[in-house]
């Protein structure tokens, strides 16, 4: 496990001293603060008509705008989850493919250090990187916090947000996890960046073909798609199936790494 934190450290280092991770680190905020912003003004407007009309005049469907964790940091979290798929790519993409590009590799095969100490080394390294992007996405709540108010307590019901963002650091595990298994494929940078923007986009369009699917095929799809799982976590509903499922992906993930890099020491 040494010798994996000792690669998780190296990867980190490498991240942080690079421009490339700076500029996934500003297009994760300036995104991220478009759709906040966004959302804020839509929040505001409901809450104008609200006042003007009353919430017993107004359709069920803008219930959610009654508070900011509902109208305002829920929804921000539904469209941070589509950011960390555009984003994760372009940071996964360079841990195995730069070193395949570098040459490295086969030096790195050749060191007294076990397929799976890289692997884990790699995805320790790549999970610290995509955390602090998404750390980013906090200081969103923590400004309503401060400078919203509600007229019943505290602007923000805090176990719904820190729930939803648990559940944005699982997506964003898993996938790394997946980027990871992709870049082990091959030693281009944007193929590895492409295809896993591909698995990923198509993993969560799986929810939009559940929902028009008939029995039984909408429950099997419903089950293995990544949006409809995370639904419950986003909106503070703690599922432990949805954690069961995540932590499955990741560990298959890994483990179709460990035998991609281990083939290709015997090669």
């Amino acid at each position: 496990m040494r010798t994996a934190l000792a690669i998780a450290r190296k990867e980190l280092s490498v991240a942080f001293t690079t421009p490339w991770a700076y500029a996934v680190f500003t297009a994760m905020a300036a995104l991220t603060a478009f759709y906040f912003t966004d959302l804020l003004r839509a929040f505001n407007d409901v809450q104008g008509v609200a006042r003007r009309v009353g919430w017993a005049q107004m359709s069920p469907d803008f219930n959610m705008y009654r508070n900011l964790t509902d109208g305002v940091v829920v929804e921000l979290w539904g469209s941070v989850l589509v950011i960390t798929l555009v984003v994760t790519p372009f940071l996964s993409m360079r841990l195995f493919a730069e070193e395949k590009r570098n040459r490295t590799f086969e030096l790195l095969m050749t060191a007294p250090v076990r397929p799976i100490e890289i692997v884990l080394g790699k995805y320790l390294g790549g999970l610290g990187v995509i955390s602090a992007t998404l750390a980013l996405t906090l200081v969103f709540p923590l400004l309503l916090s401060v400078l919203g108010h509600s007229e019943s307590g505290p602007a923000l019901e805090w176990s719904t947000v820190l729930l939803g963002y648990g559940a944005l650091l699982l997506w964003g595990a898993t996938c790394m996890a997946v980027g990871l298994f992709i870049s082990a494929l091959t030693e281009s940078q944007m193929l590895a960046a492409f295809l896993t923007f591909c698995v990923l986009l198509a993993w969560m369009l799986l929810g939009q073909v559940a929902r028009r699917a008939e029995e039984p095929l909408r429950s099997a799809l419903s089950y293995v798609a990544c949006d409809l799982q995370l639904q419950g976590m986003i909106k503070g509903v703690l599922d432990a199936q949805s954690l069961v499922f995540f932590a499955s992906v990741i560990g298959f993930s890994l483990f179709l790494t460990h035998r991609a890099v281990d083939a290709q020491r015997w090669a």
